[in-house]
């Protein structure tokens, strides 16, 4: 990244949105950055801009409004072409203690947010960037997206839908010189991540998962999980005859869930 890089970053008011928003101030970038918390992207902005960042701008808006949002990513490419898209926004939640499954509204809101809104608004900057042959798209997935959680099937199943996104946008943008990565992280140290009971093995810190973002982002890796241990854990679940899996996965629900 240089000075003449636009980086545009979606869900930088969250924790991970915001570590990865200073990481690309102190480059020199300039710097779009949406989310939902308007007092908290203003608040990062002026971060940003004391850290390097050569100009800044906020928006603030709701994923859940699609129409709106892409409107928006259209008028922010005008603006000045994104040369950098990073979605780090999404929802984390777990069934309600006491239900069998899921509610149905969580399900909904889960798969808006975390599927449905950045893929559409990946979809329609990268047909923009293949234009201009180049471009850099990345999404933050989640290594919940491997398995399929009873107790957080909204979750686990939206990032599976966008990790399969990504890695078809991958194949479709390559010939056209845009390069698409999914960083597949583990348990990030913020709010959210404590607000669900259970053990939380290899924590990352937000400056550190930001930092693993952007450098697999500006060497186009095509999938990172972070940290390594995750990639093994993958790879173990899915030799275990099913019977064995089920058993593993639910055992793994909060002890109140």
């Amino acid at each position: 990244m240089n000075h003449l890089s636009h980086v545009l970053i979606v869900g930088a008011s969250g924790e991970l949105g915001s570590a990865i928003a200073l990481a690309c101030a102190r480059a020199g970038t300039s710097l779009a950055l949406w989310g939902r918390d308007s007092a908290k992207l203003e608040e990062i902005g002026a971060q940003c801009l004391a850290a390097g960042a050569c100009a800044v701008s906020t928006r603030s808006l709701d994923l859940r409004d699609l129409d709106a949002a892409l409107r928006a990513i259209e008028a922010e490419d005008d603006a000045k072409p994104v040369d950098i898209a990073l979605f780090a926004s999404g929802l984390g939640d777990a069934r309600a203690k006491g239900d069998l499954f899921e509610d149905a509204q969580l399900v909904a809101r889960l798969g808006s947010v975390n599927f449905l809104a950045p893929s559409a608004l990946a979809s329609a900057l990268a047909q923009r960037m293949a234009v201009r042959k180049q471009g850099r798209i990345t999404f933050i997935g989640s290594a919940a997206s491997f398995h399929s959680l009873p107790f957080a099937a909204a979750y686990s199943a939206s990032k599976a839908g966008l990790a399969r996104f990504s890695d078809a946008l991958r194949i479709a943008m390559r010939p056209h010189g845009v390069t698409v990565t999914l960083v597949s992280p583990g348990f990030i140290d913020t709010a959210a991540a404590h607000r669900v009971p259970g053990p939380k093995p290899f924590m990352l810190s937000p400056d550190r998962a930001a930092q693993a973002v952007l450098a697999a982002t500006l060497r186009g890796k095509p999938h990172l999980i972070v940290p390594w241990p995750f990639a093994i854990v993958r790879l173990l679940v899915a030799v275990l005859p099913r019977f064995f899996r089920d058993r593993l996965l639910r055992s793994l629900a909060p002890p109140d869930r």
